[in-house]
């Protein structure tokens, strides 16, 4: 048989391999985050083991430090599609409300984040947890690769239509980044959480507003 052939053969084959390795890989992955995140949700990062988090995964614990170095670095993962997901969820929901002006659009991407800062899962894994396990600088770095560009998107935007002062981008988005992280905390920490959440939207309302070139709704 010529060597050719047979390795003309065999390279598929091999390829298939790597493809499946990575795909089960992948799965794996996925998994421990998917069991991670129910349990982190449900009860809190402090209370649940790496044992748990295995079984429910259907893994092995060499399978999470395969993938992790260990709780924290398997948390950080959690966070970070919590805050993926968020910001895509806003991106998607301020284009649907179809807002006819650039500050309408950031005042219902606002909403929809206060709304979201009511939900249990957020509020414990991204407003109660995050801070204590990852600290603020960790989360300023996932902030920055999620909602912040999205703010600095929205900002741009605004701009560009005339709708707010020209300005550096940048530290304003920071600002406002800023101002959405305190409502948030405000939120999830209140006795009555919608009358805060209500509150606390008539702030913003009020921040977007004053960005407005002629100083009125947008």
């Amino acid at each position: 048989m010529n060597v050719n052939d047979e390795n003309s053969r065999t390279a598929p084959a091999r390829t298939a391999d790597r493809r499946t390795q990575s795909e089960r890989s992948e799965s794996t992955r996925g998994a421990l985050v998917a069991a991670a995140r129910a349990l982190f949700a449900e009860r809190g990062y402090a209370d649940v083991g790496t044992e748990e988090i295995v079984r429910a995964a259907g893994v092995t614990r060499g399978a999470l430090y395969h993938h992790f170095s260990g709780k924290r670095d398997l948390f950080r993962a959690v966070y970070e599609e919590v805050e993926t997901e968020l910001a895509e969820r806003i991106a998607t929901g301020a284009l649907a409300a179809k807002a006819e002006a650039p500050l309408e659009a950031m005042r219902a991407g606002a909403e929809m984040f206060l709304q979201a800062c009511t939900e249990p899962e957020l509020q414990r894994i991204a407003l109660i947890d995050g801070p204590a396990v990852l600290g603020w600088d960790q989360m300023r770095e996932i902030a920055a690769e999620h909602g912040l560009g999205l703010i600095e998107a929205s900002l741009q935007a605004a701009i560009e239509a005339g709708a707010i002062v020209k300005q550096p981008v940048r530290p304003l988005a920071h600002v406002l980044l800023g101002a959405l992280d305190e409502a948030a905390l405000l939120v999830s920490r209140a006795e009555d959480p919608e009358r805060m959440r209500a509150e606390v939207g008539r702030t913003l309302d009020s921040l977007i507003a004053a960005l407005a070139t002629d100083s009125g709704s947008g």
